[in-house]
């Protein structure tokens, strides 16, 4: 197993996924910024920073890969039922910043967020750069979920999602997958593997199947993708 390695803020490169960690499972470098180039770097290569406030920038591999398949997104029964309510309406793009700040904000469980202000800054950079996209959720004129993450060429790396009101956070997830899908990109890398992802339908890869699935052109054009703001559905 190869050492950690340190990055530095003028060489742009990561080492090869396969030497990441085995524990902590799945961590690759440290160190490093948050750059726009970096960060677009790290992704097509299927990694991605997470660390807190009082550590490094730490970026991540890990193994196995958490991902869904657009065209298999699970809708269960009751959640078909929960969309025939048309309760919420959903945009595309519309405030990606309030969607980071609101996956900022610490779960009832949680003490802390990963997410910080440079992580805040950073992605809305991307944002303009037309690399990062958010869908929002809303009741009314009250923003209630939301998911946001990045494109890279044929995979959107989801990054973070959350909800203030029943399902809001899904409901985003959802339309994502149908928005994806309609033009030929099939996966949602979700990272790490947890139970409310799996009854999604997500799925887990070993690295190196996922790190396959990245090199595979997509079966629509990347660049015909309208990622404009837009409403994805007037109720649901």
């Amino acid at each position: 197993m190869a050492p950690l390695t340190l990055l530095n803020d003028s060489d742009l490169s990561f080492p090869d996924p396969k030497h990441a960690l085995l524990e902590p499972n799945g961590l690759l470098a440290i160190g490093g910024d948050l750059s726009t180039n970096r960060l677009i770097n790290a992704y097509q290569q299927g990694i991605f920073p997470w660390y807190n406030d009082d550590s490094p920038i730490m970026w991540w591999s890990p193994d196995p890969r958490c991902v869904i398949f657009t065209h298999k997104f699970h809708v269960s029964k009751s959640f078909r039922r929960f969309l025939a309510k048309k309760s919420y309406h959903v945009t595309l793009n519309k405030c990606f910043k309030d969607v980071v700040i609101g996956c900022q904000q610490p779960r009832t469980y949680q003490k802390e967020t990963w997410i910080n202000d440079d992580i805040v800054a950073a992605y809305e950079r991307l944002h303009h750069q037309g690399s990062a996209h958010s869908v929002e959720v809303w009741s009314g004129d009250q923003l209630v979920g939301g998911v946001y993450g990045v494109m890279t060429d044929n995979v959107f790396c989801g990054e973070s999602m959350f909800s203030r009101h029943s399902n809001a956070s899904k409901v985003a997830l959802y339309y994502l997958s149908q928005f994806l899908a309609q033009h030929g990109i099939e996966i949602i890398d979700c990272q790490i593997p947890n139970d409310h992802l799996a009854s999604l339908g997500a799925v887990t890869l070993n690295r190196n199947q996922f790190l396959k699935l990245l090199l595979v052109k997509p079966s629509g054009k990347l660049e015909l993708i309208d990622w404009s703001i837009k409403l994805m559905s007037n109720d649901v």
